[in-house]
């Protein structure tokens, strides 16, 4: 069993939690453990209230330092292989596998990519993110012009951003677009994760078919949008959900009866291609990272032309 170093998780008091005792705060705000393991941990002496251990009933004041300082656990696996793709002074792309989360969360912090590159990068800011199941390229700023520059990219979107995927089906078109709004629908463990919701934010994917072999699909994708699992989402609303993916069903919301979470692996999507104006120079730069071997064509299939009329909204 190997144990990471622990964390130390910081925050400050707001006005409305003013007043309130920490163990009541603590297992308000974080219901992932219960309120007895909270008192536990604060009378371990494992959360700091300004700098020295709090009781459970030590009252909170706005401005208050809050620190937990969470011992060391053994992280569930991943892969941890990795390369640098592309590498200046100012930026610097990674390619990510499949089941490596790109940031901490879930139980993950020194198994995840953003971890492997601090090691020799320790500048290094990711820009965007990838799903744990999905692999590719990852951005990261190495100075602060740099990551203000590409974020105001991400968000203009100036970046072109290109995907494979496996999904189930074969595609009558070559080429189609799916514009169908995202956003939170209820979830039975989660409380809620991004689908197809009418009220969500405008999502659009463009979508190219490269082959079709064996009742199954590989298609190029294209994202306007850069919302939560949107390429899972928008293939399973037109009818072409990822093959093995736990959680999206055909129409793009979760399966009824199933209670995988987005960072339950299994399906196959890949980032391959990224263009976009370099922050120092301004010129364009193209990265790339080639597909994994289910999802490599021979001879490209489909074609270059345009979407066509068939437009999923």
């Amino acid at each position: 069993m190997v144990l990471n170093g622990g964390f130390a998780y910081r925050e400050h008091v707001g006005k409305v939690d003013s007043g309130t005792t920490i163990l009541d705060y603590l297992a308000a705000r974080y219901g992932h453990s219960s309120r007895d393991l909270w008192r536990m941990r604060l009378e371990a002496g494992e959360v700091l209230l300004d700098g020295a251990p709090a009781g459970p009933y030590s009252i909170l004041k706005q401005g208050h330092s809050l620190v937990w300082r969470r011992p060391p656990w053994e992280e569930p696996q991943a892969p941890l292989g990795w390369a640098v793709l592309y590498r200046d002074g100012h930026i610097l792309a990674a390619a990510k596998p499949s089941g490596l989360p790109t940031l901490p969360g879930g139980g993950f912090l020194e198994h995840t990519l953003l971890s492997l590159v601090r090691k020799h990068y320790p500048e290094a800011v990711p820009v965007h993110r990838l799903g744990r199941g999905t692999s590719g390229i990852v951005l990261f700023a190495r100075t602060k012009q740099a990551r203000s520059t590409l974020c105001q990219a991400f968000r203009k979107r100036e970046v072109d951003k290109s995907y494979r995927a496996l999904v189930v089906g074969v595609i009558p078109d070559d080429a189609f677009v799916v514009s169908i709004p995202i956003g939170p629908v209820p979830h039975p463990w989660l409380g809620s994760v991004h689908a197809v919701n009418p009220l969500g934010k405008e999502a659009v994917t463009r979508v190219r078919v490269l082959s079709r072999q064996g009742g199954r699909s590989i298609v190029e994708a294209h994202i306007e949008t850069g919302r939560p699992h949107q390429i899972r989402i928008h293939m399973a609303a037109a009818g072409y959900p990822l093959v093995g993916d736990p959680l999206y069903a055909v129409g793009g919301l979760p399966h009824p009866a199933s209670t995988a979470c987005p960072g339950d692996c299994g399906y196959l999507l890949h980032a391959q291609r990224l263009r976009l104006r370099h922050p120092s120079t301004g010129a364009f730069l193209e990265v790339q990272c080639a597909p994994p071997p289910l999802l490599r064509t021979e001879g490209g299939g489909g074609h270059d032309g345009p979407p066509t009329n068939r437009d999923h909204r």
